[in-house]
């Protein structure tokens, strides 16, 4: 199937199958994008408050750690999980697989690694947590003085960049590399 072909059920008229959008360079080069976006929104401070010369900001760490005093500690695992290591884990198994494939190669332990990314989608939460970031910004935006940090523009470019090759375009791989899913 070519670039920009889609095949349909013709009893439903479901999509069955599009054409490639990206190539495995693309999306190789997008997925280094999405590192360097990861570590930008894991160092830099996603949101800064101030308030009458007193003046904070945090990181994406730092809210997992500070939810993980007290009594919450269930959800701070949930939350680091979500918005910390299902993503890590997500582009490093994504630039594994896609330097291989570039090369035409197969990547040692290809099978499990694709596994591996496809579990991973829904616990990848980044859109969920940005939603619940801006949200805050809003409401606190009344009250104290708001300011979105570096890591939360780069939070949101991860996020799309993570939408763009953790999609379905990965899935071909299989057919490409001529690898029989078990």
């Amino acid at each position: 199937m070519n670039k920009g072909e889609t095949a349909y059920c013709l009893r439903c008229a479901g999509v069955l199958s599009r054409g490639q959008r990206m190539t495995i360079e693309q999306m190789l080069a997008l997925s280094i994008a999405a590192g360097i976006m990861f570590v930008f929104a894991n160092v830099f401070p996603v949101i800064s408050i101030s308030m009458k010369g007193l003046h904070n900001q945090v990181t994406l760490w730092g809210s997992v750690e500070a939810l993980a005093q007290g009594q919450i500690t269930l959800i701070a695992l949930v939350a680091g999980l979500a918005i910390i290591f299902a993503p890590a884990l997500q582009i490093a198994l994504l630039f594994w697989v896609l330097v291989h494939a570039q090369r035409n190669e197969i990547a040692p332990g290809f099978k499990i690694c694709m596994r591996t990314l496809e579990h991973l989608r829904p616990w990848s939460m980044l859109e969920v947590c940005l939603l619940g970031i801006l949200v805050a910004i809003i409401k606190l935006g009344g009250m104290l003085d708001v300011h979105p940090g570096v890591g939360l523009w780069a939070m949101s470019m991860l996020m799309v960049l993570i939408v763009l090759i953790a999609g379905k375009d990965i899935r071909r791989l299989w057919d490409d590399l001529g690898v029989e899913p078990e």
